[in-house]
């Protein structure tokens, strides 16, 4: 039946309480039409950046919001963070004055004349990709174009111009107010890698390209970002070979930091790609422990790189530090991960691990001893946060089924158990082996004393 032959029925009436209510079904219809012919109905493949669902945010807001830096449009008119505009132009200025003088060091801002060239060809490099970088954000920008383009030019130039200072120090100046006042340092550890305050890295990439002087720039930019992360989680500084063709193209800062975590790592090599297997449980760090199973740390480039080796019966991690960002870190990266299209859960499947390890201080306490956690927490804070770090989060696949199923074995085994008991409680101290020597060889004596008893006996009786 065509849609023609209702159009007699526009309009139906109900009785509601006395009170007529008269609906408008075509006007309806037609709303309905015009929203379901909307091209913003699919996420683009390319859209990388969210705002936090309240399901994950609630756990620790503290953790996906910025401290000072805004840096894209999600916290852009936060009037909290207005006060940081002021240094991220400042930082542009120093940047402009460098490219219109061609000059590598550090000019005051008094004496600091620029070109206006370079602003016209910075702000229409990243007019020509403003289109494709708001393809990067989910759900809608209250901007104008103007004001976008604006936004990505001097958030970009900004951290592109943070990073060369941080690597290159004859950039800064004796008055910059970043690298002369420590907390506004920490801040930005914290502000650039939320998953909510990132700008793409197309943009990034540009103006970075469009700026670079041959004298200065002998690192990528990558190597800038990452260099600026140093102990973000580890005490070894973060690397990551971007030339290498199974590293797929970085979005952002917090993508990039979580390539350098997984592409430096053999976590999805062990894993079949094709296998799905659901997760195991495995027992807390002391429960291991007295069943039998140390703990060493090894020297992996990514600290996902867990192992079991089962003839020593020892579980192998990279060392982990615990700080004030740790957590931060971890919450931005497990949300990028749950957020976005494609994204394998790996950083989710190594916090899983860690809370089945973690459950008390006295896990944590355990993984210490043994150098695998380096923690500058007090202990029980290190432990409420590896315990609530993955809570509503879903995890499909298991990268660290072989090593769960592996240990489950070892611990179903007794005899294990057993030698461990008796190490721990007999060959502790070396007085302890004496005792335990002594008692043997007078069990065997009063062995021997019987036996010859026995025979003696038997003999008077022939």
């Amino acid at each position: 039946m065509k849609i023609e032959e209702y159009k007699t029925n526009t309009t139906t009436s109900t009785m509601e309480n006395g009170e007529d209510h008269t609906i408008d079904i075509e006007s309806m219809v037609s709303d309905l039409q015009r929203k379901l012919t909307g091209n913003n109905l699919v996420m683009s493949s390319s859209v990388t950046i969210f705002r936090i669902p309240t399901i994950l945010a609630r756990h620790n807001k503290t953790s996906y919001v910025p401290n000072a830096f805004a840096i894209g449009p999600f916290h852009h008119n936060d009037p909290l963070l207005q006060r940081t505009e002021r240094i991220k132009q400042k930082y542009l200025l120093d940047l402009l004055s460098r490219l219109s003088h061609n000059n590598n060091n550090p000019i005051s801002n008094t004496q600091a004349p620029f070109d206006p060239m370079w602003i016209r060809k910075l702000t229409k490099a990243v007019s020509d990709i403003h289109n494709e970088a708001r393809g990067y954000y989910a759900g809608e920008i209250d901007m104008k174009a103007n004001e976008f383009v604006d936004m990505l030019l001097l958030d970009g130039c900004f951290i592109i111009e943070l990073f060369r200072k941080n690597s290159y120090h004859d950039l800064i100046d004796k008055d910059d107010p970043i690298f002369t006042m420590s907390c506004l340092i920490q801040f930005l550890h914290h502000d650039l890698i939320l998953l909510e305050n990132q700008i793409p890295w197309l943009v990034l990439n540009t103006l970075f390209e469009l700026t670079k002087s041959q004298s200065t720039d002998k690192k990528s930019l990558g190597d800038l970002t990452l260099e600026f992360f140093p102990s973000l989680i580890k005490k070894k500084s973060l690397r990551l070979n971007l030339s290498d063709n199974k590293i797929p193209q970085t979005k952002h800062i917090l993508d990039l930091l979580r390539n350098s975590l997984i592409y430096n790592s053999n976590i999805i090599a062990k894993e079949k790609s094709n296998e799905v297997h659901d997760w195991q449980h495995i027992r807390t760090a002391t429960a291991l422990r007295d069943s039998g199973i140390k703990f060493e740390a090894n020297n992996s480039e990514s600290i996902l790189d867990i192992s079991f080796i089962p003839k020593r019966g020892v579980i192998s991690i990279p060392p982990l530090l615990i700080q004030e960002t740790t957590e931060t870190v971890f919450r931005n990266l497990i949300s990028l991960e749950q957020c976005c299209p494609n994204y394998k859960p790996i950083i989710t499947c190594y916090a899983v691990l860690l809370d089945n390890l973690i459950d008390s201080s006295a896990d944590i306490q355990v993984l210490e001893k043994n150098k695998v956690i380096d923690n500058w927490l007090n202990v029980d804070d290190a432990t409420k946060f590896f315990n609530r770090l993955y809570i509503d989060t879903y995890v499909k696949e298991n990268y660290y089924y072989s090593l769960t199923s592996e240990v489950n074995e070892y611990c179903r085994q007794r005899r294990h158990k057993y030698r461990r008991i008796l190490k721990r409680d007999y060959f502790k101290h070396p007085w302890a082996l004496i005792s335990v020597i002594a008692a043997f060889v007078a069990l065997v004596l009063t062995f021997l004393q019987t036996f010859y008893a026995i025979l003696d006996a038997y003999k008077g009786d022939n």
